[in-house]
């Protein structure tokens, strides 16, 4: 068996098998994810949110995927039905292989490209055109609004965290996260973290991740009291599943991208404590918690609050950020916190 391993197809099978590994953590966290949120939601509202189907309601969302799967698939006359079914399934895939770079553990990634960031940025950058191509395709003016909203507001965003994450790439000198990770490992723990350093860009990150994804307060694209639920109105049964979905593979990608940048990815945050992929999982869930809550306690923003928020605000800080971590990367500030070349590079 070791020797067939090490042929074509033995390679073949192990790399299909560490694909299949992936894509089931990320789709067995799907269905945990949205039942989390219900009940996060819930709670903050005094309500007990899904409680029947299985045991605490934990099967409550297989049970809706199943509802949308048998529904029967309804596309409106004047749509452009290849494109109106390629849009959803474009959500879909591209929110999926961009796991293919994110490491769970020392080694325990699927692509260890030197490059990985690049690689998460180019996929996020075309998450746009699904959303485009289902509100075009629609033939409606209401979904074609809610998608020329969310290109307008994604394309805002992806510059503040594009530079938010250049000041990451200057403190290690490498754009691969295993690396990014390993220049966290400090013998202080927790306090060895970029989070401490880079403390304001953790605050930035995180509200652009809100509004790169589309949840609230900035789900403007999908605003119900504005525009009928936005891009997706005309989308039924399994193609609105997978947009969906796909909206929390990226949403739960986000979380593991500040994990990875600023919280020490599978480090621990004790000194002693050995590290691993719980560590990981666990301050993905723990950064879930907090998308979960900002949804249930902030009020939504106007439109052109969001887009003056993302011009007038975050770009100027996070382009100023970039210029004072290189300058105290090269001048050696702060003992060398800001210049990890060694560890990392």
């Amino acid at each position: 068996m070791a020797e067939f391993l090490t042929t074509g197809p033995g390679i073949a099978l192990i790399i299909v098998a560490q694909c299949l590994a992936v894509v089931g953590f990320v789709m067995v966290s799907l269905l945990f994810l949205v039942y989390g949120d219900r009940k996060i939601w819930a709670a903050v509202q005094m309500r007990r949110g899904p409680n029947v189907v299985g045991a605490w309601g934990l099967l409550q969302t297989v049970a809706d995927a199943l509802k949308y799967v048998v529904k029967e698939i309804v596309i409106p006359a004047g749509a452009d039905k290849t494109v109106f079914m390629l849009a959803p399934m474009l959500a879909f895939v591209l929110a999926l292989i961009s796991w293919a770079v994110i490491p769970f553990n020392d080694t325990w990634v699927l692509a260890d490209l030197n490059v990985a960031i690049l690689y998460v940025f180019a996929i996020g950058s075309l998450e746009v055109y699904g959303v485009i191509m289902g509100g075009w395709a629609s033939n409606s003016k209401y979904p074609f609004l809610g998608s020329l909203r969310s290109a307008a507001q994604m394309i805002s965003y992806e510059v503040s965290i594009g530079l938010i994450i250049i000041g990451i790439i200057i403190s290690t000198g490498s754009l691969n996260f295993g690396d990014i990770v390993r220049a966290q490992d400090g013998s202080y723990g927790f306090f060895s973290w970029y989070w401490l350093p880079h403390l304001p860009m953790v605050f930035l990150f995180f509200i652009s991740a809100l509004a790169e994804t589309n949840r609230p307060p900035f789900d403007l694209p999908e605003a119900e009291s504005e525009l009928v639920a936005g891009y997706q109105v005309e989308y039924s049964s399994t193609p609105f599943l997978l947009f969906m979905a796909g909206e929390y593979i990226a949403i739960f990608l986000m979380c593991a991208l500040i994990t990875l940048l600023f919280f020490g990815g599978w480090l621990s945050p004790i000194p002693g404590l050995p590290d691993g992929a719980l560590w990981m999982v666990a301050k993905m869930a723990f950064f879930f918690f907090l998308f979960a809550m900002v949804k249930a306690i902030v009020p939504r923003y106007r439109y052109d609050q969001l887009m003056r928020l993302g011009w007038k605000v975050f770009l100027p800080l996070s382009l100023a950020w970039v210029v004072i971590v290189a300058f105290f990367a090269q001048f050696g500030a702060f003992g060398g916190t800001y210049a990890r070349w060694a560890v990392g590079g």
